[in-house]
């Protein structure tokens, strides 16, 4: 089994025109539309029969929201505001917030904002892009409770159950596109799965060739393995990509490396060659580390074992993150081991790719501004 992806060895970078795009945010079940005019400063946040309007002030050294009326504004509209305001500047690592007080002490103790010593009120990407309630279809309202047990001589805490459905959601300005995760539906997927699978270009690092019922046993299996989860990868509901995921410490690489109670991994396959290439390569391989480290805010790290020879999913993923730790010789391949850790992925804002011209340096916190 192997990583395997026909890309563009450099990840896509949006150009400037995505600053203004229209947002889709998804804040604990809602869909609302964001959208900003530039030379209004206005952030509009639209769905649920209301259109509410936000000043979004930037003056090159600070950005600002601001809510002018005095009643406090609902809350998931709050949230799909605060991510639109750093979809449109995504060199921000902080915004401060002017909202009604009352507000104050509960965002606060939700880790949404942060209040600093002089009274205002400030949110921070870091820590906002880890709350799962943005982009998860069933966020976890707290860390699954541990139980160390023994399983095939592998000592591990026990694991949740295997979610269903729609598990993650995201949109991606550079596609004007959702991204999504769903568990896979063996009845749904097998055929492709199939089809995938004997796709040449797929084959060459899987080496998974086979007919449907040798694919269909093969499914099987990994569904009735508690510490694997199989996604689908969609875009705007079309799938177009395999992703397996597992916890780390129960899986083969677990032997390899220093491996954490909570560490988890993932493989891939692209199956549809439509949605090979950089800007793809940019949406769905940040989204499924957040995905992975939204779900259980106990992950820490993240691991990854393509074959050594895959040279453009090795840079692709250096693009986005992850280090290159050493090669590892397992009995059917040689692989490189790759790590992101969740300190890394949050604080270096993993999840978009910035512009690489020179006014997109990331402002600075202003909790670090003399």
């Amino acid at each position: 089994m192997s990583s395997s992806v026909q890309a563009q060895p450099q990840v896509h970078v949006p150009s400037e025109s995505y600053a203004v795009a229209p947002l889709l945010s998804r804040p604990e079940g809602c869909t609302y539309q964001v959208s900003y005019e530039v030379t209004t400063q206005t952030l509009y946040v639209e769905g649920h029969q209301e259109r509410l309007e936000w000043l979004l002030v930037d003056d090159n050294s600070t950005l600002m929201l601001q809510w002018s009326q005095r009643s406090a504004p609902p809350f998931p509209a709050l949230l799909a505001a605060i991510e639109g305001a750093f979809a449109f500047y995504p060199a921000s690592v902080a915004l401060r917030l002017q909202l009604p007080s009352v507000l104050h002490a509960n965002l606060c103790a939700a880790g949404i904002a942060v209040q600093e010593s002089h009274g205002e009120l400030w949110v921070y990407a870091e820590l906002i892009w880890q709350l799962p309630t943005l982009w998860l279809n069933s966020p976890p309202t707290c860390p699954y409770p541990q139980q160390p047990i023994l399983e095939n001589g592998k000592r591990h805490p026990r694991r949740p159950p295997r979610p269903s459905g729609t598990v993650y959601q995201r949109h991606i300005a550079w596609l004007d596109a959702t991204l999504s995760f769903r568990v896979l539906d063996l009845e749904l997927d097998l055929e492709r799965f199939n089809r995938w699978m004997n796709d040449p270009v797929v084959a060459h690092f899987w080496e998974e060739r086979g007919d449907l019922e040798q694919h269909r046993e093969r499914l099987e299996s990994t569904l009735q393995n508690p510490s694997v989860v199989p996604l689908i990868g969609c875009i705007d509901g079309e799938p177009f990509g395999y992703f397996e995921t597992y916890w780390a410490k129960e899986d083969r690489i677990g032997a390899y490396y220093d491996v954490g109670d909570f560490d988890r991994g993932w493989h891939v396959l692209i199956g549809e060659a439509a949605f090979r290439g950089r800007p793809y390569v940019a949406a769905w391989l940040p989204s499924i580390s957040h995905y992975l480290f939204l779900d259980d805010c106990r992950t820490q790290r993240l691991v990854i074992e393509p074959r050594v020879d895959n040279a453009k999913m090795l840079r692709n993923l250096a693009q986005c993150g992850y280090a290159h730790v050493k090669a590892l010789d397992f009995p059917h391949k040689r692989a490189m081991l790759g790590m992101q850790l969740r300190e890394h992925f949050f604080n270096e804002r993993c999840w978009v790719p910035l512009p690489s011209h020179p006014g997109s340096a990331p402002r600075p916190d202003p909790r670090l501004t003399p």
